[in-house]
C-alpha cells in the first residue's frame, strides 16, 4: 500500500501540488486532479482521454504501479532491512514532465536539497501560471523567452545559464528528452555531451524524469547515507563501493538508493533538530 504522506514529504515542494485532507492534489495543464490512496478526482468538464491522461500522470508522479511487497521482500534479509519500517509504503516521486525534471535536475546541482526546493518554488510562483491554489510549472516556451537576469533572480546563480541554455536547445529540437529506448547507460551517455549536465545531474533526471532503474552513485546524501548504515567515515565511501553495495540490488537499485538518500535527509534534520 503506497503511503502518500511519505511519498509527498519526500517531493520537491514546488507550489505545482499539494497534500491535503489525505488527498494529493496535481496541477495540470486541464486542471487540478487528485488521488486519495483508491480514488482519483478530476473535474467535472475533462474528457475521457483528459481523465485517461491524467490518471496515467498521477500514477508515473506517484509510482502507484510500484511493486512494494517484492522491493521488501528483496531487502529483508539485508543490512538495509530496517529501512522497510522506516519508510513503509514510500515509493519515488516523479516529475509530470521531462522537461520540468531536467530543471529541477539542475536547480538542485551543488547546493543542498532545502535550498533547491526554495529556488524550484520561486522558480514556479514567478513564472508559472496559477490554476486555482496552485501553479503550474513554467513551459519551455515561457522559460526560453526569460534573460538570464530573470533566471538569476529566483537564486540559481549560475544554473540560470545552464536551464536558459539547455532549454533553448529542447525547444528548437536539438536536446531529446524522449529517452525512454535507450539503455541507462547509453542515455547517460547522450546527456552529458551538454554543457550542463553532469553524470550526477544525467542519472538524477533519468530517475526523476524516466522513472529509469538508476541512481546518482556520486551523490553525497546518498554516500553518506551508506557511510551510516555500514559504520564507515563518508570520506571512505566512493562512488564505485555506493555502485558495489547497489548494483546487486538489479530492478530495484533505485528504489533501494532512493530510501537510503531519504534515510540520510531524516538523520540529517533530526542531527540538526538537536542543534
Amino acid at each position: 500500500m503506497i503511503d502518500l504522506r511519505k511519498v509527498t514529504h519526500e517531493m520537491i515542494k514546488n507550489h505545482t501540488w499539494k497534500f491535503e485532507n489525505g488527498i494529493f492534489w496535481q496541477a495540470l495543464d486541464y486542471g487540478i486532479v487528485g488521488f486519495d490512496g483508491n480514488d482519483f478526482y478530476f473535474p467535472y468538464y475533462l474528457s475521457s482521454r483528459e481523465k485517461k491522461d491524467a490518471k496515467e500522470r498521477l500514477e508515473f508522479i506517484l509510482g502507484l504501479n510500484t511493486d512494494l511487497d517484492r522491493f521488501y521482500s528483496e531487502i529483508e534479509d539485508s543490512r538495509f532491512s530496517f529501512l522497510i519500517e522506516d519508510f513503509y509504503g514510500l515509493t519515488i516521486p516523479a516529475a509530470p514532465s521531462k522537461y520540468q525534471a531536467l530543471v529541477e535536475t539542475i536547480a538542485q546541482q551543488q547546493v543542498n536539497f532545502e535550498f533547491a526546493m526554495r529556488t524550484i518554488a520561486n522558480l514556479v510562483k514567478n513564472f508559472g501560471k496559477k490554476i486555482g491554489s496552485l501553479y503550474l510549472f513554467p513551459k519551455a516556451g515561457e522559460i526560453v523567452k526569460l534573460s538570464i537576469e530573470e533566471l538569476k533572480s529566483v537564486k540559481l546563480g549560475y544554473r540560470a545559464e545552464y536551464v536558459k541554455n539547455l532549454t533553448e536547445l529542447y525547444v528548437k529540437g536539438k536536446l531529446n528528452l524522449d529517452l525512454e529506448d535507450l539503455s541507462e547507460e547509453d542515455a547517460v551517455k547522450y546527456l552529458v555531451k551538454f554543457r550542463g549536465i553532469g553524470k550526477w545531474s544525467a542519472e538524477l533526471f533519468l530517475v526523476y524524469g524516466l522513472r529509469k532503474n538508476i541512481y546518482p552513485a556520486g551523490d553525497l546524501g546518498l554516500r553518506r547515507g551508506i557511510a551510516k548504515i555500514f559504520g564507515k567515515n563518508v570520506k571512505e565511501v566512493k562512488e564505485k563501493d555506493v555502485r558495489e553495495i547497489i548494483e546487486p540490488y538489479g530492478k530495484w537499485k533505485s528504489l533501494l538508493a532512493f530510501y537510503i538518500l531519504c534515510y540520510d535527509r531524516k538523520t540529517e534534520m533530526e542531527k540538526k533538530n538537536k542543534r
